[in-house]
């Protein structure tokens, strides 16, 4: 018999992918063009006992700030089983391609204090939260901008097991692909996947959700 629960997934242009609006849900690429859709695929094949629905709630754009300000109605009012959370990328990138904007950009202290109110949805409702953390796809530890969001993964990792949020370290994920290909194979700006570069994440994500849906 079909379990028929529901994940929602919420995010920034990662996750969006041109999923259709205002719900990312149904027939004709609804889902969009990235990790999402080739999760859902997956689950279809591999596990059609789930009878899994998926839910695009991802936003180009978004930084952890905004998804707190749409969190009741594009979440909560959602009535999910599972929520995954893909937030952060934005949060780092606006301090270097927008450094004089500084109304744009999420602290450390600010990231840290959004996700610990995005956690705490999980003890006032009946849905269980996934992490998987920002990254940026560039080798070398030393860059500016790939410092910065390894900063940002390590507060992830944090408040998730503060909370015994399930964490999902996409950075370390892509660690095997970055020694092989130059970033320009898998992404033309370090930020945006390729196709490769989407079924990694669907992969892990996958593997973070088994354990509440098999």
């Amino acid at each position: 018999m079909l379990a028929r629960k529901k994940l929602v997934i919420m995010g920034d242009s990662i996750s969006d992918c041109g999923r259709a609006k205002p719900v990312g849900e149904g027939l004709f690429g609804a889902l969009g063009r990235g990790y999402i859709s080739l999760f859902d695929a997956l689950a279809q094949v591999d596990h059609p006992e789930w009878g899994l629905r998926v839910v695009n709630m991802g936003i180009d754009g978004n930084t952890s700030r905004d998804l707190l300000a749409r969190w009741e109605t594009d979440v909560n009012a959602q009535n999910p089983d599972i929520v995954a959370v893909l937030i952060g990328i934005n949060d780092v990138w606006r301090q270097f391609d927008s450094p004089f904007q500084p109304e744009s950009h999420v602290l450390p202290e600010e990231y840290a204090a959004n996700l610990r109110r995005i956690a705490a949805q999980q003890a006032e409702h009946s849905y269980r939260l996934v992490f998987l953390s920002p990254f940026f796809l560039e080798p070398h530890c030393q860059d500016p901008m790939r410092a910065r969001m390894d900063e940002y993964g390590a507060i992830m990792r944090t408040v998730a097991q503060e909370n015994g949020i399930p964490f999902v370290d996409l950075q370390q994920a892509f660690a095997a692909l970055l020694e092989n290909f130059y970033p320009g194979y898998l992404t033309w700006d370090r930020v945006h996947p390729n196709e490769v570069g989407q079924l990694v994440i669907a992969r892990q994500l996958m593997q973070a959700v088994e354990p509440f849906l098999g």
